[in-house]
């Protein structure tokens, strides 16, 4: 599964990362499927990473189901965990695909996009 971290950091330690990959790249070096969302604000992180979504991404993680079905589960009201979901789709931690549903059409289901995500925040 996909590595996430979400991470606090300056516009040049992001470009400086993106740098570093792309000299990586050229010299043929395998580089690990990831995701990288960093903040310059440490008080941004807590607009993606809440309780309630962290509950929401190991509800996922444990049994991937439809959103209908996770909002049952967390006793949570479906528009709800809807926001939620539309927020940690954004940020890469789930993922949100359609699968036929009996003579219903199609339904949406969510899995984990990453085994676990790692938070690092630098306040000064």
């Amino acid at each position: 599964m996909l590595k996430v971290t979400i991470t606090t950091g300056s516009v040049e330690e992001f470009f400086a990362r993106g740098k570093t990959l792309a000299r990586k790249i050229d010299i043929g070096e395998t580089i690990e499927p990831s995701t990288f969302i960093m903040f310059e604000d440490p008080e941004d992180i807590l607009e993606i990473v809440t309780k309630a979504r962290i509950s929401l991404f190991r509800a996922v993680k444990k049994e991937p189901g439809s959103i209908t079905d996770i909002a049952l589960r967390l006793h949570r009201d479906r528009s709800a965990v809807k926001r939620d979901v539309d927020v940690l789709v954004g940020a890469g931690l789930i993922q949100i695909y359609d699968v036929p549903h009996h003579g219903h059409g199609r339904k949406k289901y969510l899995k984990a996009a990453a085994e676990e995500f790692q938070l690092l925040a630098q306040v000064g």
